[in-house]
């Protein structure tokens, strides 16, 4: 097969979910035979320096890219609020990209294009003028609800309101484009049910983050020394940051005082000035550190306080296959069905994460076997081979490239 991969932002390095999900897939479906090309953004939030690609990144038959600088702009926020387009969308039309695309498309023909996240639908249009291919979304999450609970937590009321407005857009738009692919490929089975509710009714399969286990090297160390905290997630993206200083409002306050010598490690890309002049007992802001995995590695429990977003956690996936205690709110396992206190731990008010984190420093022999059973888990549930062994497979049938049974 030839796939077309369409992506909003370049996806390396792999700080963050999008780019985990995006290159782990790639690399499984290349491995199985695919070959696949590769058009994105390269934005100016996001840029990274085509150059410095490790020479291991070598999946794709070809990588092509187009500047963009689609940052959040105080008057165009304005002005579309006089307008029906949804701004979360609009900022990801550009003609430089439409022009790559139409090059790509006219070259070459292929059967799959890829689209990663509904930012870039725009340019169905444009695909189905140029190309025969069939249309695949890869939905890394329900994009609507992800603001929707965002302004559901918003207090200040012109803040909320502006939200609601922007979310309200978004929500028509996802829905206005689901009769426009011809597969939902779908992070989770509760947002392809949840798409299927809103009116998608063509082919659909679900497709969860998948990782190479033996790219990650667990730490069981950190369980025989003194137990230490650390969260760690990109602090631009909203739901980071809100869950991580309810965390710190709501919880950390009570935690310190019931257990003065605990530490908590905190780390991430755009980390504001406001957290890294943090003064807070045994809390450590680090800002972006240049190994994620060795950060994940050196505490005992991951904390993964959200309150809102959607689709699957990678940095979860990712803590779980370094053979750490998780702990999250059930809103953060999304699409991860492990168990409390036996691959992870769940909580979800301030009480829970406390009596938690009372559990992991009183029943320290036990950490080692969650965070054992958590790599466990990871290796049977969410290997990127399997993945996208099953996604190739949907897509051929599609293709009706399936050879019929004799």
């Amino acid at each position: 097969m030839k796939i077309l991969q369409l992506c909003k932002k370049f996806p390396y390095p792999l700080k963050d979910g999008e780019s985990i999900a995006v290159t782990y897939l790639s690399k499984a479906l290349n491995e199985l035979g695919s070959k696949i090309t590769l058009l994105t953004m390269n934005t100016k939030k996001h840029y990274f320096n085509v150059n410095e690609l490790p020479t291991n990144y070598n999946h794709y038959q070809s990588i092509h890219f187009t500047d963009i600088d689609n940052e959040v702009k105080p008057l165009d926020a304005f002005l579309n609020l006089f307008s029906e387009d949804s701004y979360h969308i609009s900022r990801f039309v550009s003609p430089d990209f439409e022009e790559k695309l139409i090059q790509l498309l006219q070259a070459d023909d292929f059967d799959i294009v890829q689209i990663e996240t509904v930012h870039l639908a725009p340019y169905i249009p444009i695909i189905r003028k140029y190309s025969k291919a069939k249309i695949a979304m890869r939905s890394h999450n329900v994009e609507f609800e992800i603001w929707q609970r965002i302004a559901d937590n918003t207090r200040l009321f012109p803040k909320k309101w502006y939200i609601n407005h922007l979310t309200k857009k978004l929500k028509k738009y996802e829905i206005d484009q689901l009769q426009n692919y011809d597969m939902m490929v779908a992070i989770t089975q509760r947002d392809l049910d949840l798409f299927k509710k809103l009116g998608y009714n063509s082919k659909g399969i679900t497709t969860p983050i998948g990782l190479d286990i033996d790219d990650y090297r667990p730490n069981y160390k950190t369980f025989n020394k003194e137990l230490s905290l650390s969260f760690i997630g990109a602090l631009d993206w909203m739901p980071n940051y809100e869950g991580l200083m309810w965390f710190l409002e709501n919880v950390w306050p009570q935690l310190s005082q019931q257990f003065p010598n605990l530490k908590f490690h905190i780390a991430g890309r755009h980390t504001p000035s406001s957290l890294m002049n943090l003064k807070m007992k045994n809390v450590k802001v680090y800002g972006e550190i240049p190994d994620a995995n060795k950060f994940i590695n050196a505490h005992s429990i991951m904390v993964v306080p959200l309150l809102s977003g959607g689709g699957m956690r990678a940095k979860i996936l990712e803590g779980m296959a370094l053979g750490k205690v998780v702990l999250s709110t059930t809103l953060g396992l999304e699409g991860i069905e492990a168990k409390n206190k036996k691959d992870v731990l769940i909580a979800d008010t301030p009480k829970e994460f406390i009596d938690a984190i009372t559990f992991a420093l009183k029943s320290k022999n036990r950490l080692n076997k969650i965070g054992h059973n958590a790599r466990d888990f990871v290796s049977e549930n969410f290997d990127n081979l399997s993945i996208a062994r099953r996604l190739g497979s949907a897509y051929e049938k599609m293709l009706n490239l399936t050879p019929e049974p004799q």
